[in-house]
C-alpha cells in the first residue's frame, strides 16, 4: 500500500514549528519578525523570509480545511463592502458573513457596480452551494440588480439596512479585525497578496476567536482546547505540539 506523502515533505523544520508559526501569524497581530523572535526564544532559528514562505504555502490550505471542518453556514447572509487603500489607490473589500458572524468569503475589487456585486455573489455561492433564506445588505443598488440576474438568488428574500459608519450589525462589525490588522501592518500594498492574506486570515482567526465574554472560564478553556485539537488534525500534527 502506497504511503501518503506528508504535508510537510521536503521541509527541514518539524511540522509543529511550521504549524505554530502559521497560526501565530494569522491569529495574532504579529509581524513575521515578531514570530522569528518568539521561535528564537524557543531555540528555533529561522528567518522571517522563510516564515513568509510558510504562510504563503500553508495559509490557504489550512484556511480551506478550517472552513470545511466548521459547522454548516447559517441561513442568513450579511453582505457589505468597505474601502481599503493599496498604495494610494482605493479598492473595495467585499465580505459576506452569516448570522453567527462566520466569514463566508471575501473579494477585493476595484469597482462597486452590478458586475462586481454579481461576481461576488457567484463567489459566495461557490463557497456555500446552499442558497440562503435571506440576504441582508446596505442600500447599494448594485446588490438587487446583480441578485436578480442569478437564478439561485433571484427569489431569495432581500432585506436592506441603513448604510452608516459604526452601525452595530453583523456586516459592519465583521470589518473590525481587518481594520485592526491593516493598521498593524501599516496598510496593505499588493492586491493579489492582500486577497491571499485576508482569505486565510479570516477563517484561521475565527477558528480561535471564541466569544469569551459569553463563556465562563472553565467552558472557555474547554472549547478552546477543542479548537486546538481540531487545528492539530487540520495541520496534520502527529506528535505533541508543545515540543518543537
Amino acid at each position: 500500500m502506497k504511503k501518503t506523502k506528508s504535508l510537510y515533505h521536503g521541509h527541514r523544520f518539524p511540522a509543529a514549528v511550521i504549524s505554530h508559526a502559521v497560526r501565530w501569524y494569522f491569529r495574532f497581530q504579529l509581524s513575521l519578525r515578531d514570530i522569528e523572535e518568539l521561535l528564537f526564544e524557543g531555540g528555533v532559528i529561522v528567518s522571517y523570509e522563510t516564515l513568509r514562505r510558510w504562510c504563503d504555502k500553508f495559509g490557504a490550505g489550512f484556511a480551506h480545511r478550517v472552513k470545511a471542518a466548521r459547522r454548516k453556514p447559517g441561513s442568513t447572509w450579511h453582505l457589505d463592502e468597505v474601502f481599503v487603500t493599496l498604495r494610494g489607490e482605493p479598492y473595495l473589500l467585499w465580505r459576506a458573513v452569516d448570522q453567527h458572524g462566520a466569514e463566508l468569503d471575501i473579494l477585493l475589487q476595484k469597482r462597486r457596480d452590478k458586475a462586481a456585486a454579481k461576481r461576488f455573489f457567484k463567489r459566495v455561492l461557490a463557497a456555500c452551494p446552499n442558497a440562503p433564506r435571506r440576504i441582508v445588505t446596505d442600500q447599494l443598488r448594485s446588490y438587487p440588480a446583480a441578485k436578480a440576474e442569478i437564478p439561485e438568488l433571484a427569489n431569495i428574500k432581500h432585506v436592506f439596512v441603513k448604510a452608516c459608519a459604526r452601525v452595530n450589525n453583523r456586516a459592519e462589525n465583521s470589518h473590525q479585525p481587518t481594520r485592526e490588522r491593516e493598521r498593524r501592518m501599516r496598510g496593505f500594498r499588493d492586491p493579489d497578496r492582500t486577497q491571499a492574506f485576508l482569505s486565510s486570515f479570516g477563517p484561521i482567526r475565527q477558528h480561535f476567536a471564541l466569544k469569551r465574554h459569553l463563556l465562563c472560564a472553565s467552558l472557555y478553556r474547554k472549547q478552546l482546547a477543542t479548537r486546538f485539537a481540531g487545528w492539530h488534525r487540520i495541520t496534520g500534527l502527529t506528535q505533541d505540539p508543545s515540543n518543537f
